[in-house]
């Protein structure tokens, strides 16, 4: 009876070792994701839409070419006018995302004030790519 104690014990701590390892190690694909995000967002910003897109995740430049993108982000964007504020709203770790593969994502909700525009909520889904850094995948505004 000892023995199997002990062993639900080690199981146990062995567990919660894990847990604490994958919480960590979801914190800190948070954490870079949010500077991934938010030096991508400068970039679109600042009106460099190419830069913007050669700096996304190899996900994102297969789902839309260049022009593609420097057309729709033009489009949309330049409206709104210059950021006033932004503010990170929530930041959650994913492995799977709806129509996506499976990876690891970061959901970056953002409360974003635009000149023109004075309450918005942005959404930036930085992805580790397979070189082990992290890009943008996704971006949308509403």
């Amino acid at each position: 009876m000892k023995r199997t104690a002990v062993l639900g014990a080690i199981i146990l701590v062995f567990t919660a070792t894990l847990s604490a390892r994958a919480a960590s190690d979801s914190a800190q694909a948070v954490q870079n994701a949010e500077a991934a995000s938010a030096k991508w967002l400068t970039l679109v910003d600042g009106g460099d839409y190419k830069g913007s897109w050669n700096n996304a995740a190899a996900y994102f430049k297969n789902a839309v070419s260049m022009d593609g993108w420097v057309q729709q982000v033009a489009a949309v964007r330049p409206p709104l006018g210059d950021v006033i504020s932004r503010k990170v709203v929530s930041a959650k770790y994913a492995t799977t995302l709806p129509g996506a593969p499976d990876g690891q994502y970061v959901v970056i909700t953002y409360a974003t004030s635009f000149a023109n525009k004075k309450s918005a909520t942005e959404t930036v889904t930085p992805m580790l790519d397979p070189d082990g850094s992290w890009r943008v995948s996704g971006y949308f505004i509403r």
